[in-house]
């Protein structure tokens, strides 16, 4: 008898994580067809271009270029990538071992695309689980899986959907880190967090929080350094390549460049949160001196970050005010930016809301809850890091399943007083 009641609830759940799947998967194919991105364009179209022929991850001629300031490369002179992050440039050479015309290519990566995020679903709502009722847990994931921009993003030539993916398996292992004694949710919590460093720069500064978290709640300190040691082989490879080519240890150079970006006079022009690439004459000449060698991204990260911290100093409480209005457009909506199909209802009105109820969950939140405040620190992390810099406004979908569990925080207090 109770392992036949069992049986017909584990059945229960594997239905609903199928319905969840095939749901998900529904509702990006529309999606796909109306807004779908049809080809390489910008950065990757040039690092797919040159791994293809030069089987080398790099920049040639007049690639290497910002917004509106142009940085030409000697003729032949392939430098190799610094600035962006390798693991989603991989991901997209992947798929040219297909040998398929460019529109099938593109097809085939944005299909990929829509099955990480509908597999994120099913993960998400086992994160869910552990806080919420099964029903409250259902209906967050599916909210999870039809929000507006998270299921544009699947359409879109961006890292945004692995990155989310990759996020939400973190969080996942780290639950299972914490709880259990058995070696594999180390592993995995380890490689995915390797791979978010090969994905996302920022994500050194989210370890480095998660370590410490870890050491607060008096983790094995055996069990820390194991994480450390799994994470580093994971992007050991890519470290490598940089020792042997530029003879330093290296993932990326990208920090300077990204907080001068949303830190200089031109900042707030077209959006809060994503900054600004104007150049003025002047610093355009700076930049025209820097040698066009292969530490050009180091001189570049140099001259960009000092720029930054002279911007800041110039005007140190302008750029604080600034800081705080990036906090509210990160969380809310940035209404000064001009983008396509941003300033929608159908895109604005669902983030604006659950920036709302998010921020009240947390308010509510259980203090003695160890999870719930992991989750809180790093969802200020990113909001912190975000401000700071610059952002294209669909990474804030990075916060999205924070945003969710914080809500269905508020809904579970609403529910118990008035259920």
């Amino acid at each position: 008898m109770i392992l036949n009641k069992y049986s017909f609830v584990k059945n229960k759940e594997i239905h609903t994580l199928i319905l969840l799947v095939l749901l998900s998967i529904a509702i990006r194919i529309p999606v796909l067809v109306i807004y779908g991105d049809t080809s390489l364009e910008h950065e990757w179209k040039s690092l797919i271009a040159n791994l293809i022929e030069y089987k080398q991850l790099g920049w040639k001629n007049c690639e290497f270029a910002y917004s509106v300031t142009t940085v030409c490369l000697k003729d032949g002179f392939l430098l190799p990538n610094l600035w962006m992050p390798p693991l989603y440039a991989y991901y997209l050479y992947f798929f040219t071992f297909f040998n398929l015309e460019e529109q099938n290519y593109i097809l085939l990566i944005l299909s990929s695309q829509i099955l990480i995020a509908s597999i994120s679903v099913v993960v998400f709502y086992k994160i869910n689980k552990i806080f919420f009722s099964n029903k409250l847990s259902l209906y967050s994931s599916l909210l999870f899986s039809l929000f507006p921009l998270y299921a544009y993003a699947s359409s879109q030539i961006s890292s945004i959907s692995l990155q989310v993916f990759l996020t939400i398996l973190f969080f996942y292992f780290f639950f299972q880190l914490i709880e259990k004694r058995n070696f594999l949710p180390t592993v995995f919590f380890s490689f995915s967090a390797g791979l978010l460093i090969l994905l996302r720069g920022e994500f050194y500064a989210i370890l480095i929080l998660t370590l410490l978290y870890l050491f607060f709640l008096r983790i094995n300190i055996k069990k820390i350094l194991l994480i450390i040691l799994i994470t580093s082989i994971t992007i050991s490879p890519y470290l490598i390549r940089n020792f042997l080519v530029f003879e330093k240890i290296t993932m990326m150079q990208s920090f300077g460049y990204n907080l001068w970006k949303g830190n200089h006079p031109y900042a707030m022009k077209n959006s809060l949160v994503a900054g600004s690439e104007i150049v003025d004459e002047n610093f355009q000449k700076e930049l025209d001196r820097i040698p066009r060698d292969k530490f050009l991204r180091f001189n570049l990260e140099k001259l960009f970050l000092e720029k930054a911290i002279k911007n800041i100093k110039k005007e140190p409480e302008g750029h604080l005010v600034l800081f705080f209005k990036k906090v509210a457009s990160f969380l809310l909506i940035d209404f000064k930016l001009q983008g396509q199909n941003y300033n929608n209802p159908i895109h604005y009105l669902p983030v604006l809301l659950l920036g709302i109820t998010s921020l009240i969950g947390i308010g509510l939140s259980d203090r003695k809850s160890n999870k719930l405040n992991y989750l809180i620190l790093i969802f200020f992390a990113y909001v912190f890091i975000f401000s700071t810099v610059s952002i294209l406004p669909r990474y804030k979908l990075i916060i999205l399943p924070m945003q969710i569990i914080f809500t269905n925080i508020l809904i579970k207090k609403f529910i118990y007083r008035h259920g």
